[in-house]
């Protein structure tokens, strides 16, 4: 069946796909969704829908206004951290010219930026893993030179500090050695062929005061905004954060939160921290979302949900539940042409995507899979970015009452509203 395949079933996958080929994404005969399962959200149809005309035209939403440099992000839909490394040299450089040409920003990922990330001359994310790759001293630490270097670059907008992935929390990243080139030991300081294993955690925090007093400093270095990303685990945890803020003021928050669910995707985890550790998305975000309205921070810190949000139904949710921007990988791998093989850990990715054996990278041209990465997000072009009309939250309605309420709402929202 259609509906049953994992980690994605092959309508998700057959979505993206036509998606990212610009052709018609219509089904016949009727839908081979289950909508009786508990907690599905089911959106509230309009009477009276709006006509071409009367469509909501969204806004442009600024991240990190604290900052001497904050980041006007154009889009509300943008691309997931991947690092080159995880990814191939011709996969890194069809998404960065694929993000440039949606008008989107494309996340780095823990491993450093590489010329290839440049290379569309996309909006960059410069992720800080714990590892920090690209931006650390001898001793492991934050070198102030490094960091002031890369954020020189016009295209890097903006930094996110990794404190957890969904796939993996508690646990660092992991690049198998056999992924690790020479190219890619030069650019993480590994040697050929050797691990690259992360940190747990950053050294430099053990609480969220050191938490942030450490993205303080890297606003400060670098003048640009400066979020984290992290899994949830409980109320109390998140609570303590926002708690935080509150007694530090909010000129000490995040400038944005990613919210990343337990079922997030990953290159290598142990099968454990992927099946059974952190909440999935669709109970985090409404969890953080109450949080952050309840410390009237709503207008401070931006929301990103992240966590296998691929098809419009999925972006549509986290943005009626309270997200401010949604973030996906897998579904522009999906894009790219992966076939879910699962070999992303073992070099032998057979699309050439994930690999860097030059045999199966001869798969993917990047001339002609990179305007299909912009055909994806085909309405995030002039005049179609930004978001502001549809943060809001509106009534869910559902089949059956889940442990947590979901929001949903009209989609699209009409121009008038």
């Amino acid at each position: 069946m259609d509906r049953e395949e994992l980690p994605f079933n092959r309508a998700q996958r057959e979505w993206v796909g036509r998606a990212g080929e610009g052709k018609s994404n219509t089904i016949a005969f009727g839908s081979a969704r289950n909508l009786n399962v508990p907690g599905t959200p089911i959106f509230v149809n309009d009477p009276f829908p709006p006509l071409d005309d009367e469509y909501a035209k969204s806004e442009p939403l600024l991240i990190g206004p604290t900052a001497r440099t904050p980041y006007l992000a154009p889009s509300f839909f943008n691309i997931s951290g991947m690092s080159y490394g995880a990814l191939s040299k011709p996969a890194v450089q069809a998404l960065s010219h694929g993000a440039a040409e949606a008008g989107i920003w494309l996340n780095t990922g823990e491993g450093d930026v590489s010329s290839f990330h440049y290379e569309g001359g996309c909006d960059l994310v410069y992720q800080i893993g714990t590892a920090k790759f690209g931006v650390r001293n001898a001793e492991g630490g934050l070198d102030d030179a490094k960091l002031r270097e890369i954020a020189s670059h016009e295209s890097i907008r903006m930094f996110e500090v990794k404190m957890a992935q969904g796939a993996k929390p508690g646990k660092g990243g992991i690049l198998p050695g056999e992924k690790v080139t020479e190219e890619i030991a030069k650019i993480r300081g590994l040697e050929v062929g050797q691990d690259g294993i992360s940190p747990n955690r950053h050294r430099e925090i053990d609480n969220f005061d050191h938490l942030l007093d450490f993205l303080a400093h890297i606003r400060e270095i670098t003048g640009k905004s400066v979020g984290i990303k992290t899994v949830v685990g409980a109320e109390s945890a998140m609570r303590d954060l926002f708690e935080t803020i509150d007694r530090r003021g909010a000129d000490m928050a995040p400038d944005c939160i990613t919210i990343d669910g337990g079922e997030g995707g990953t290159g290598a985890a142990p099968m454990p921290l992927m099946d059974l550790v952190g909440m999935p998305v669709r109970e985090a975000l409404p969890l953080v979302v109450d949080l952050r309205d309840e410390f009237e921070l709503h207008d401070r810190i931006p929301l990103i949900a992240s966590g296998k949000l691929v098809n419009p139904g999925d972006i549509a949710w986290a943005l009626a539940e309270g997200a401010d921007f949604v973030v996906s990988a897998r579904d522009f791998m999906f894009a790219l042409g992966c076939i879910q093989a699962l070999k992303y850990n073992k070099n032998t990715c057979p699309t050439g995507i994930t690999t860097h054996d030059p045999c199966f990278q001869k798969g993917l041209v990047v001339d002609r899979k990179a305007p299909p990465r912009g055909a994806l997000c085909p309405g995030l072009g002039e005049g179609g970015r930004g978001h502001r009309p549809f943060r809001r939250r509106v009534r869910a309605a559902q089949t059956a009452p889940p442990p947590r309420a979901s929001g949903a709402g009209q989609w699209p929202l009409r121009a008038h509203e």
